[in-house]
């Protein structure tokens, strides 16, 4: 994991505060198996492991009443094996993030503060896990419905089941005449 200080940040307990006053920075390249959510939505058995390439900077904005504020920026880039919902083969799905992300005291004040503000508000203690929210972002940025723009092989002709056989009648049965002959 490089990094543009020579402090040593810990990304699984990043001081974020701390962070944003060194305005430092951290980039590494993650392989997908470390994160295990993500990798669940992988088409499984798709060969070599595959990398994201994250990155992630703080910085001390102004703030409210003179009082600068924490801040960071997320970034990461990954090309993720998905099944194609169409024709169910693998389809490399392009996955980026490019997200702020302002920091206040607690959970509460995270909480009151993040409906009404555009970016997204999160809490400084307890200490965020910055893998986690790579992964959450990640996971946000998957499609709803991965799909090739042109699949690699022809899809399965659909078959009409409105065609009726000679044998079938054509006027399909009323709903309620298995009712009727019990009646009787």
């Amino acid at each position: 994991m490089k990094t543009n200080s020579g402090k040593t940040w810990n990304p699984r307990r990043l001081d974020v505060r701390a962070f944003a006053e060194a305005g430092a920075a951290l980039q590494a390249d993650l392989p997908l198996s470390s994160l295990k959510r993500l990798l669940a939505e992988r088409v499984p058995d798709h060969g070599g492991e595959t990398m994201i390439a994250w990155q992630a900077r703080g910085e001390m904005r102004p703030g409210n009443g003179g009082v600068p504020g924490v801040w960071m920026h997320l970034q990461a880039s990954a090309d993720v094996p998905l099944s194609c919902q169409r024709c169910l083969a693998p389809v490399i799905t392009r996955l980026d993030v490019d997200r702020w992300f302002r920091f206040v005291a607690d959970e509460t004040m995270a909480e009151a503060e993040d409906d009404e503000s555009e970016e997204d508000v999160l809490a400084l203690e307890p200490r965020p896990d910055l893998l986690d929210l790579l992964e959450d972002e990640l996971l946000m940025a998957l499609p709803l419905v991965p799909m090739h723009e042109t699949c690699p092989a022809p899809l399965p002709a659909v078959v009409d089941d409105s065609a009726t056989s000679p044998e079938e009648p054509s006027t399909p049965p009323h709903p309620f005449a298995a009712l009727a002959r019990l009646r009787k």
